[in-house]
């Protein structure tokens, strides 16, 4: 018994696979199986000349997603799906699939959803899930090798941390409850005991939204650091996606080379990550301040002109490869080619001609943004637009930020930092130093309208040895969906809850 990644170990023996078929053809007696098994593909070749008739007649009949067992010797080829083939020379059937409802075919969004218990199983998926996981280990190396704690927050919670307007309720045991929106406060706690801290788990927001960044349910890590001010807590940050980063390119090349992410881009986090002022920043969304001599709204008005070229080839592209398939003498193979072009073709051209009515609202609520505004995800993808690395935007408007966040020199301002990522992906983490003074907090607790007996052992970590203390927390989805250069965040986590999904 072996896995598919282990066959350049066991090159020229003969083993056994087993795994699902997700691709089959057939020539001349002879049956090209592409096995998968969760660990990669392989081609196997079944040769009628050298397997026993009864062999070869289930190697013809197998059907997509079939399970097999299938024993044969390993041979490199550099031609095939991971460099080797298998020759077939015994094959067992678990159980022949039944026609499978994902194909080769473009399928609707809505349709690929329903049957997301299947689509993982898509070549596409299987890459993302082991980023995904490659990412999770990559986390907890990154704390463990710098002697943080890992701890758990609980799920139900008597107390809102981010707001009441995104909390699920729930009943304990009579009792009103919620579903934590963070492991914050606790982690807080905890960090008070243990120094060095962090929670990784699941946490949940009730917001009715069905944008391509907002799950309801989804993971996040949360380091907090007893004695670590804002500047510590944003060096940390850096450090820690770089570290993570440069671990997916390390470790998972074949992954993102499957789903064609341009490995450059990522490599731009080893540059130092700029970091600016919410003030300045704002300056720059409304165009009132260049950087390194681009402008932002000049820099989108150029992205809608060349968006429009595109537009215009791909309209082209496709009404001529149509207008080949429709005259006559075109062979089969070159019809179903150019029926795949064509469909590829009109996928890009639905996506950019979304941007093309988006950019245009883009440029004109970049011009009219408001100071002390948060930002929206067209402001930070107007931001963001002007770097090729993650960005660092601190000192935020105290109106718009937690009330455990502590207040900067200015009163008006808090000692928060977003982490925006590059190529139109936003926020991938918040962050700032907490206030650590028990008269500030209960007066930001008071203006905030929350009831003072929920946060009374919040208020003992500043009424027993309270210090200066940071933290942040980051959506592990969001990090995916940015690494894997994804659309949408519904396909990076197994089971996606969002708004209107519950189902599989």
């Amino acid at each position: 018994m072996a896995f598919i990644e282990q066959l350049a170990a066991v090159e020229g023996q003969t083993v056994t696979l087993r795994g699902w078929v997700a691709n089959k053809r057939s020539s001349k007696g002879l049956v090209f199986i592409i096995l998968r098994d969760g660990t990669g593909l392989c081609q196997c070749v079944a040769d009628a000349s050298k397997l026993n008739e009864e062999a070869f007649s289930l190697a013809d009949k197998l059907t997509q997603e079939s399970s097999v067992e299938i024993t044969g010797k390993i041979c490199r080829d550099e031609r095939q799906v991971g460099g080797y083939e298998l020759r077939v020379s015994d094959l067992k059937v678990y159980q022949l699939a039944q026609d499978y409802p994902i194909t080769k075919k473009a399928h609707g969004v809505e349709f690929l959803m329903d049957n997301r218990h299947l689509w993982l199983r898509s070549n596409r998926q299987w890459a993302i899930m082991r980023i995904r996981n490659r990412i999770i280990q990559a986390i907890h190396r990154f704390f463990q090798e710098r002697g943080f704690i890992e701890m758990d927050s609980p799920i139900f919670t008597g107390n809102a941390a981010e707001g009441t307007t995104t909390l699920f309720e729930t009943d304990f045991y009579d009792e009103k409850a919620y579903l934590a929106q963070t492991g914050q406060l606790y982690g807080e706690a905890m960090a008070m005991a243990m120094g060095r801290i962090y929670t990784f788990g699941p946490t949940f927001r009730a917001e009715k939204s069905k944008t391509r960044r907002h799950l309801s349910e989804f993971w996040m890590i949360e380091p907090e650091i007893a004695f670590c001010d804002l500047d510590m807590n944003m060096d940390l940050i850096e450090e820690f996606l770089r570290y993570v980063v440069e671990a997916i390119l390390e470790e998972c090349p074949e992954e993102l080379e499957l789903l064609e992410r341009n490995i450059e881009k990522l490599k731009n986090v080893r540059k130092p990550f700029p970091r600016m002022s919410y003030t300045d920043a704002v300056k720059i969304i409304r165009g009132e301040k260049d950087v390194n001599g681009r402008n932002s709204i000049k820099t989108l008005e150029n992205d809608l002109a060349e968006l429009r070229q595109r537009i215009t080839d791909i309209q082209a592209e496709v009404a001529e490869r149509e207008a080949k398939i429709k005259a006559p003498g075109m062979k089969k193979g070159e019809i179903n080619f150019n029926q795949n072009k064509i469909a590829g073709l009109k996928n890009e051209l639905k996506d950019l001609e979304e941007s093309s009515k988006n950019i245009p609202q883009w440029i004109e609520s970049a011009k009219a943004f408001e100071h002390g505004n948060d930002f929206g995800g067209s402001d930070e993808t107007v931001l963001t637009r002007l770097f090729d690395s993650p960005v660092m935007v601190y000192n935020w408007p105290a109106g718009i930020k937690a009330f455990y966040m502590k207040r900067a020199n200015d009163p008006d301002y808090v000692k928060g930092v977003d982490v925006l990522a590059p190529e139109g992906y936003g926020e991938i983490v918040g962050g700032s130093e907490r206030e650590d003074n028990l008269d500030l907090l209960v007066e930001r607790i008071k203006d905030e309208g929350l009831p003072m007996e929920a946060f009374e052992w919040y208020l003992d970590l500043r009424r027993y040895g309270s210090v200066p203390h940071s933290g942040f927390g980051l959506g592990l989805e969001r990090l995916v969906a940015w690494i894997c250069k994804l659309p949408h965040v519904r396909e990076t986590i197994p089971f996606p809850r969002m708004y209107g999904r519950l189902f599989p």
